[in-house]
């Protein structure tokens, strides 16, 4: 019988089955290549309710609807509500016909829009938001017990996912994430990276599904299970697909793949199922294999964790036991937050602001994380500018070339919001004090859209003089804190450095406080350093030993110019000492290579009375203290700087400098000797794992806009007789299309955009392509090389459609083939050419095909 009781009740002290796969099983049943899974449930609703049955039947609690690709982008608005009404009725119904006498819950499922967000792609975050928020609020209004969203490899889609989810509904929230064999997912995130920022939305479970078998999939699971303090779930594939007669089979067996998930089950694992290739018989099978075991019980890390949308970073007190699990050495080591991306004190950096010179701001950032930052502070509050606007605009551009967790540096709660909500991962907070008003603006923020929070030691009588009143303060935080349900490892305490040379006691009242709210509070600390020293000469000599003594008493992370040679070998000789560089490596291959920042004046700032002391460290942490140090690249000359641009993804400078070099070098040259050099280092190390897709795509971007500058300026009849002939060259033609039935463009996107910047002339037909209409074009342009992507497993018989067809048409073209469900094995099995498992793989077969 079907009693929706609550399902986070249920699920606290029982393991909850999951369903299967559902395209296979359509195919079974006559899904047509190209023909949409989800109008089946207004067309077909009883063969949908026999499938959600038959799940029910073997035992399975939640059984998601069949509304995976039900999105606005795929079908007009009536008939998608139309859609997912009755998907969720089906899963009701067949709930009801159920003989199975398990609790019984309907999933609104939701799988990725297809389209990349930007920075990387065309679609704003705001309009993914809203995509999903229509879906979700169909969902709701056909009863839905819970949203599941599922198969998502990209980290801001999930986000924007799971803001509409929560923003349009009061259900319960789970997601999985599909991650490929590196452990990552498409754009390059990390489980850990994906549990800190799911755990700062409040997801109610969190996990992986599809892509790979449940083998391949155990690093992720204890990934997974080492972080998070949410449930985790687990939806293998049936491990990994070929084709029999036209269908879609898959290489794992249910007592296989049930014995492989009921180890998942003793290691932690709470909600279990299975994916592409599963069918009823697995869960049932599942089922038998684990109804005896006791769920492990979800037990909370304490982990304090930003993150960007790649990389996760732990704080926690230096040289202490970690809780980090990506620490080889098992122990807390400093976290260095870069201060350079903020107005106060320089006067270029303003300039850059009112200009909106991005890549003056960008390089600031790159720098800092080349001198060994962890985090960037990013504070652009300047008074005749527009911070909201600016302020998210910055983040959005930052994230695309740098992978370092952000610390969102502002006053105006506005300007937090808008930053925060966009942010890709968990942010640094900066900040809130003990002042009743600040507290109840930032902690609903913290709440909603997650984030550690700087929490400053003073309130509204200002900053106090002893620690005893700091650590008052600070206990007053935390238990306001709590009140909307953020715990103390969201929070991060500044007890505030003040200057020596107006206060002789001013660093033992902070370092005093510091120290016990290291250990009686428990809680994590933050200074910025560099304020101890204002009035001083030999500013840097005062800062090194002030951080080297913070450190001893417990400091997290320090705000701190990663520029500064003497900062920076206080950092690495403090890990030496602690024990936390193993071997002294990283202090020995650092030695040296930090420049020595510009002497800093004495009295290179004004001297703050006590009313002003009050707003500028809620702002800043003595940059306005810190003096210039502003650093040149190393890499002198246009053509290294040209270089530097692609490979770091700085769209406005690669132009200006490709337009420079225009004025001395060739079209050709340019192109053969800095665009195509820069974007194989970036390919080498995408291919190597050291860059992700976002450094690739923004490098990408920076190539393209080079060469619009190549074009614009042969069009315009400015460069040598020949020129405009040298770069219309292209290296051959490449058509490229998403398959009939399938309207996830991502993958394709991606290839076109780097072919391009290869010299390939890309005919993109786009997505959800015939057969037919892909080989007339082939046949059309005499195009050599043809690419066809496919996301879903029902989608894959009109790629081996289009083959057959191409193959008879078009025997001349190679063909190239991509996607989430693909293999090599599987491409091989429908006629493909080649596999291509990313962009730069469909690169070096294209450029070797025709050279």
């Amino acid at each position: 019988m079907y009693r929706p009781v609550n399902i986070l009740d249920y699920m606290k002290d029982n393991l909850v089955y999951l369903d299967g796969g559902m395209g296979t099983l359509l195919q079974e049943r006559g899904l047509m290549p190209g023909e949409l899974p989800e109008r089946w449930n207004i067309t077909h609703p009883g063969d949908i309710i026999d499938i959600h049955r038959a799940y029910f039947d073997a035992g399975s609690n939640i059984v998601m609807s069949n509304t995976f690709g039900a999105n606005i982008f795929k079908f007009e608005a009536e008939e998608l509500d139309r859609i997912i009404f009755s998907a969720v009725e089906n899963v009701r119904r067949a709930a009801h016909l159920s003989r199975g006498t398990q609790e019984k819950f309907a999933a609104l499922d939701i799988g990725p829009l297809g389209k990349l967000l930007k920075p990387y792609g065309e679609l704003s975050f705001e309009a993914a938001v809203e995509a999903y928020a229509r879906t979700v609020r169909a969902g709701v209004k056909a009863g839905a017990d819970l949203i599941f969203i599922e198969t998502m490899n990209d980290s801001c889609d999930t986000r924007a996912a799971v803001i509409a989810a929560k923003e349009n509904s009061g259900l319960p929230v789970f997601v999985s994430n599909a991650y490929g064999e590196d452990g990552k997912l498409m754009t390059g995130a990390s489980p850990a990276a994906m549990t800190a920022m799911l755990e700062g939305l409040s997801v109610d479970a969190l996990g992986a599904n599809c892509s790979l078998g449940p083998k391949e999939l155990r690093g992720v699971v204890e990934e997974y299970l080492k972080v998070s303090s949410t449930p985790v779930l687990l939806k293998p594939n049936a491990g990994l697909p070929r084709t029999e007669n036209g269908r879609t089979v898959y290489d794992v067996h249910p007592e296989e793949f049930s014995e492989l998930i009921a180890e998942y089950v003793k290691m932690g694992v709470r909600l279990c199922g299975g994916c592409c290739g599963t069918s009823p018989a697995f869960i049932e099978r599942i089922v038998e294999k684990t109804k005896d075991l006791k769920p492990l019980p979800v037990t909370e890390k304490g982990l304090s964790v930003v993150s960007s949308a790649v990389r996760a970073v732990y704080i926690g007190k230096a040289g202490d036991p970690l809780r980090n699990g990506e620490e080889s050495s098992g122990y807390a080591d400093p976290v260095l937050i870069g201060e350079r991306i903020n107005p106060t004190g320089k006067k270029r950096f303003k300039e850059a602001l009112r200009n909106e010179d991005l890549d003056y701001i960008l390089s600031e950032g790159i720098r800092q994380q080349e001198n060994g930052a962890h985090i960037l502070d990013v504070n652009v509050g300047i008074p005749e500018i527009d911070e909201p606007a600016l302020l998210k605009r910055v983040c959005y551009e930052l994230q695309g070339v740098t992978d370092l967790p952000l610390q969102i540096d502002t006053a105006d709660i506005s300007a937090m919001e808008g930053a925060l909500r966009i942010y890709n991962g968990k942010a640094l907070i900066n900040s809130v004090s003990g002042k009743e008003e600040v507290m109840r603006g930032i902690f609903p923020l913290v709440k909603k859209y997650g984030g550690i929070v700087v929490c400053l030691t003073l309130d509204e009588e200002g900053i106090p003089e002893s620690a005893d009143r700091r650590v008052e303060i600070a206990s007053h935080i935390i238990e306001t804190a709590a009140e909307y349900g953020i715990k103390k490892k969201d929070l991060i305490f500044d007890t505030l450095t003040m200057s020596v040379s107006a206060d002789a006691k001013a660093s033992l009242s902070t370092l005093g406080a510091l120290k016990r709210i290291s250990s009686e509070l428990g809680c994590n600390t933050v200074l910025g350093v560099s304020n101890i020293s204002f009035g001083l000469p030999d500013r840097d000599a005062v800062n090194s030993v002030f951080f080297s003594l913070a450190l001893e008493n417990g400091l997290s992370a320090a705000i701190m110019n990663p520029g500064s040679e003497r900062m920076m070998k206080a950092y690495h000789a403090f890990r030496v000492l602690k024990g936390l560089d193993k071997n002294c490596e990283a202090y020995i291959e650092n030695a040296g290579r930090y420049r020595e920042t510009v002497p800093v004046k004495a009295n290179e700032a004004p001297v703050l009375g006590n009313g002003d002391k009050d707003r500028a460290l809620e702002r800043t942490y003595g940059e306005a203290f810190t003096g210039p140090s502003e650093g040149k690249s190393t890499e002198s000359g246009p053509e290294k700087e040209l270089e530097r641009a692609i490979i770091k993804g700085l769209k406005e400078k690669a132009a200006s400098v490709t337009k420079e070099l225009l004025k001395e070098r060739t079209a050709l040259s340019i192109v053969n000797e800095q665009i195509i050099p820069a974007l194989d280092t970036v390919g080498q190390g995408f291919e190597k794992k050291t860059l992700f897709l976002p450094q690739l795509l923004m490098s990408a971007e920076a190539a393209k806009a080079a060469f619009m500058k190549i074009k614009l300026h042969a069009g315009e009849g400015r460069v040598k007789e020949g020129a405009e002939a040298e770069v219309s060259v292209s290296r051959g033609k490449f058509v490229i299309a998403t398959v009939h039935g399938d309207v996830h463009d991502i993958g394709k996107n991606i290839v076109s955009l780097i072919l391009e910047n290869y010299g390939f002339e890309v005919i993109d037909l786009g997505k959800d392509v015939p057969a037919e209409v892909i080989a007339d074009a082939v046949v059309r342009e005499r195009a050599p090389l043809v690419g066809l992507s496919a996301l879903m497993t029902t989608t894959v018989p009109a790629m081996e459609e289009t083959i057959k067809l191409l193959r008879k048409r078009a025997p001349f073209a190679k063909i190239v083939v991509g996607g989430a469900v693909l293999t090599k094995e599987y491409a091989d099995m429908i006629g493909a050419d080649f596999y291509a498992k990313d962009a730069m793989a469909t690169v070096r077969y294209s450029i070797e095909c025709l050279s």
